[in-house]
């Protein structure tokens, strides 16, 4: 991995900039509201129906949208104001979340309700996650931008561990309650994107067609290295998280609550936000693409921990663990990313690499639910993290460019 920078220097390298300053804050309210969400969704439903397939379901309700409009979202954001599509898309899912509030409220929500809500924050979804990675390179000079990847991600990192541990805690008062503070939590976020003031990028409006489509798919598939990275990760995740069935290990195996299971959820990202310290303070500086390989096989193995454990504090040091390695596999895939990727492509890039993210999160969660209706919980996390390490195995074979990056500085 590419040294980030030295000592207290990335911090002032990237947070110097306004633009990127308010950028990260939104960032940071927005994965929090959504950590928050998740945690009172997950537990809410599991309470209405019992059924391990319905965990499931919800990510595959917030995939489908991403799935069916992920090409269509990149042209989209590199052909518009990427500014204002992140503006729409985060109005979006804060009028959902509100939407789960009400219905909470007055007693009138319900898995179908639930379904339905989680699909139109994933039509949102579908635009944010390349309006992000492509207005992310806007707000920094070049220079800076390997140390705002790092920071971004520390800060994600951060609403992704205080996120559920709220969300639980509010959870105590009640569903309504988490969604409210999520609603207001995106509302703060929608407020800071309209005041950020991002670097003009001069924008081609182009007209729609299979190949300004495909654009994005084509520059990945050109770049072996990329197409590894992002397809490792892909496949890592989508066999060995366990993060859907989090709400059964918390109520059925480790007897924990709602506290317990926003404390789990919270246990990967502090994991991965101290090693996105660690990559931010002292960097990795070679042999970039061997340690993403020997990061996966270390997720996979974290995730074998976790499935046999029965001990919540056993269960969260593998958590920790899964956390960590999984900040290296996504620094490695982000920082290639945004360093190789022209201007005028990365909203379609991005585009391409939110919807390879998304299969491995939503519609890992659905493999997840429903491996665990058919087989049980604990064989389905197992399995999955056996999956990880052969992968891990099979990716250095199979994508030598990916095992041979030394320095991700010099991946133009």
């Amino acid at each position: 991995m590419t040294a980030v920078s030295q000592s207290g220097s990335a911090f002032r390298s990237a947070f110097r900039h306004r633009a990127f300053a308010l950028f990260w804050t939104a960032r940071v309210c927005s994965m929090l509201a959504i950590q928050m969400q998740v945690v009172a969704v997950g537990w809410q439903i599991y309470d209405m129906t019992s059924d391990p397939l319905d965990l499931g379901l919800v990510g595959l309700f917030q995939f489908l949208p991403s799935l069916a409009l992920a090409l269509f979202a990149g042209h989209v954001v590199d052909s518009h104001d990427r500014k204002r599509i992140l503006f729409g898309a985060l109005t979006t899912e804060c009028v959902a979340v509100a939407g789960l509030f009400a219905a909470t409220l007055v007693g009138a929500l319900s898995p179908t309700a639930i379904f339905a809500t989680v699909a139109l924050i994933g039509v949102a979804k579908a635009f944010e996650g390349p309006a992000n990675q492509a207005l992310l390179s806007a707000t920094v000079p070049l220079e800076d931008l390997p140390n705002a990847v790092a920071w971004q991600s520390s800060g994600v990192q951060v609403a992704q561990i205080s996120g559920p541990a709220l969300g639980g805690l509010l959870y105590i008062a009640g569903p309504a309650v988490v969604y409210g503070v999520s609603a207001a939590m995106l509302l703060v976020a929608v407020l800071l994107i309209l005041a950020t003031r991002p670097r003009p990028v001069t924008m081609v409006r182009r007209s729609m067609s299979w190949s300004t489509l495909l654009a994005g798919a084509a520059f990945i598939r050109s770049r072996p290295e990329i197409l590894g990275a992002i397809s490792l990760d892909l496949f890592a995740v989508l066999l060995g998280g366990a993060t859907a069935l989090l709400p059964i290990y918390a109520r059925d195996i480790l007897h924990v609550g709602p506290w317990g299971l926003g404390l789990l959820r919270s246990a990967p990202a502090l994991g991965a936000l101290v090693m996105a310290v660690a990559i931010t303070r002292w960097g990795v500086r070679r042999h970039a693409g061997r340690w993403m390989l020997i990061a996966v096989a270390g997720f996979g193995v974290a995730t074998i921990l976790f499935g046999l454990s029965a001990d919540p504090v056993l269960s969260f040091i593998a958590l920790l663990a899964v956390g960590a390695t999984d900040q290296v596999s996504m620094f490695v895939r982000q920082t290639l990313i945004q360093l190789s990727t022209p201007d005028d492509m990365r909203g379609r890039v991005g585009a391409v690499a939110s919807l390879f993210i998304g299969a491995s999160n939503q519609l890992g969660e659905f493999e997840s639910g429903a491996a665990a209706a058919a087989i049980g919980a604990v064989p389905a996390v197992v399995a999955g993290g056996v999956g990880a390490v052969g992968l891990a195995v099979v990716w250095a074979w199979r994508f030598p460019a990916l095992r041979q990056i030394d320095r991700l500085s010099e991946t133009k």
